[in-house]
């Protein structure tokens, strides 16, 4: 059953697009593992630096026609100094992929605890100065994209399988 996307329900049609949804799987389990690990890492060897907060914010994305829905980002950006460079960081989590909330209540419960023009603590890897975050502690949105990715590994696998 299709629709007027081109999108079909039922999986792939052909066994090159059935490799296509297995590898387009694979790359999204990929990418949320190493960013897992990424985060576990800078967690581990991060030091602590003075910053201040210069921006607060909720970004609201209504979604799109094939998946409403609001998503709500909070936005924050900080100033801070590590090893006499300046830097401007914007991270909550060390995660590059970024959190996401279903309700406005739950992104302004991630940034509560801050306040514009505030001093407060951001944590820098040695490594990556430039890339710090306020939160020392991993997020769980690469666990999501790891379990999204296997899923849609699993649907396109057994898929294939059935037509073959």
């Amino acid at each position: 059953m299709g629709d007027s996307s081109g999108v079909n329900i039922n999986g792939p049609d052909t066994l090159k697009g059935a490799v296509l949804y297995i590898l387009v799987g694979i790359a999204i389990i990929s990418y949320g593992g190493y960013d897992y690990v990424q985060q576990t890492e800078a967690v581990r060897e991060s030091v602590e630096v003075d910053a201040t907060i210069t921006e607060l914010d909720i970004e609201a994305d209504s979604g799109t026609s094939s998946s409403p829905g609001a998503n709500f980002e909070p936005v924050v950006a900080f100033e801070y100094t590590y090893n006499g460079t300046e830097y401007t960081g914007t991270k909550i989590y060390p995660a590059d992929i970024e959190q996401n909330y279903e309700t406005q209540s739950g992104a302004e419960s991630a940034i509560e605890e801050y306040e514009q023009g505030a001093q407060t603590i951001a944590y820098v890897s040695p490594d990556e100065p430039g890339d710090a975050f306020l939160k020392n502690e991993t997020s769980n949105a690469p666990v999501i994209a790891i379990v999204l990715g296997g899923l849609f590994t699993l649907f396109a696998t057994v898929s294939t399988i059935r037509k073959l």
